[in-house]
């Protein structure tokens, strides 16, 4: 559903639902494209929820209302957080930061959905668990979402487009049916079988 909500045609232009992002101002890309990065910038001390909450900057005011707190409330409680609500980013696990900062792009409500390796830090069940999440808000809420992963065997399990990158060049693009044997050697150097 989501495959026209981003286009990079070979200009190096991005459009975001037909529009050119170079033609938006920061507050709008803010709006329409959520990021989450591999880590968290330990920049300043903050609490999960208020990190969380930042997300929604690009929406409120000086004050947040109601419905943004509840809906801050709602995302912390779906990514398992709400024991950790008040507690100080740093005094979370790697892989509770991770979540919170998947979170945060959450609450911003883009169209886009940009993730860079956003399970690194996470274990087996709790990758799976935001895969689940973030595959939900695809297919529910026609939200399209750009995942960097290393990891093929989440990128076959969830990823409906698939594009491999050997030597910062596209080596293979389609679906899941593209990390095969062959692909998987030319671009890791690995020998591997799949079933």
């Amino acid at each position: 559903r989501c495959i026209n909500r981003v286009l990079a045609p070979n200009t190096g232009t991005v459009f975001v639902d037909g529009t050119d992002l170079h033609d938006l101002s920061r507050e709008e890309i803010a709006r329409r494209v959520g990021y989450v990065p591999q880590e968290a910038s330990d920049a300043f001390p903050s609490t999960v929820f208020d990190t969380v909450l930042m997300g929604r900057k690009p929406h409120i005011g000086w004050q947040p209302t109601d419905e943004d707190l509840d809906l801050v409330a709602e995302i912390v409680d779906l990514l398992g957080l709400e024991v950790y609500a008040m507690r100080a980013i740093d005094e979370i696990s790697g892989g509770q930061r991770q979540k919170v900062l998947i979170g945060r792009a959450l609450a911003q409500e883009a169209a886009v959905l940009v993730l860079d390796e956003p399970t690194s830090s996470l274990d087996l069940r709790h990758q799976l668990e935001v895969m689940e999440l973030l595959t939900r808000r695809v297919r529910e809420e026609d939200v399209a979402a750009v995942v960097a992963l290393h990891d093929l065997n989440l990128a076959a399990r969830y990823c409906q487009k698939v594009v491999m990158l050997h030597d910062r060049e596209v080596y293979a693009a389609g679906g899941p049916e593209v990390l095969t044997p062959e692909h998987i050697r030319a671009v890791y150097d690995v020998e591997v079988r799949t079933y």
